[in-house]
């Protein structure tokens, strides 16, 4: 996986011909800094999709972005790995190891309180944006989902329940 990683400086699939083992040095800090060194040695293959997705932000962290941008970083995650990403996510933001970062996302449960700021879309058009704590509310959520949800903060993380709505026959 340290080939892996180092391809991201490269923006490459697969490393250069001739690897640099500072190159190598750097993708073995970055996997440690993370928690990921036991990793460091498995076949790409042989990973689960929330060790890919950790593999994956490896790789980007390796080109020293200002800003990483992870869209639905939680699909095809079973609830338990999404879970685990999203704790090693919160881990690495506080650590500082990443830096600024985009998460898109349609699950307000993948929303944390180390984001600060949200933007709310519906159909492209900004139905709310600003401080995450003053946004993510019932009323704005209904507004980008459409149907009325009732949103709740607990330990540090959000959840959503969609009104109850009459079936038609």
């Amino acid at each position: 996986m340290a080939e892996t990683v180092i391809s991201g400086k490269y923006a490459a699939i697969g490393c250069p011909s001739r690897m640099i083992r500072a190159d190598h040095c750097d993708a073995v800090e970055i996997l440690a800094r993370l928690g990921c060194e036991h990793l460091a040695k498995k076949r790409w293959g042989c990973l689960s999709q929330g060790e890919r997705q950790c593999i994956g932000i490896g790789r980007a962290l390796m080109a020293k972005p200002r800003l990483l941008i992870l869209d639905e970083p939680c699909a095809g995650l079973d609830p338990v790995a999404r879970e685990d990403f999203l704790e090693f996510l919160e881990q690495t933001v506080l650590r500082q190891i990443i830096p600024a970062i985009v998460l898109v996302t349609h699950h307000v449960e993948e929303v944390s309180t180390i984001f600060s700021h949200v933007l709310l879309l519906r159909q492209g058009r900004v139905v709310a944006q600003g401080k995450t704590g003053r946004i993510l509310l019932s009323s704005a959520v209904s507004r980008a989902f459409g149907p009325r949800v009732e949103v709740r903060r607990a330990e540090g993380r959000y959840s959503m329940k969609v009104a109850s709505r009459t079936l038609r026959s």
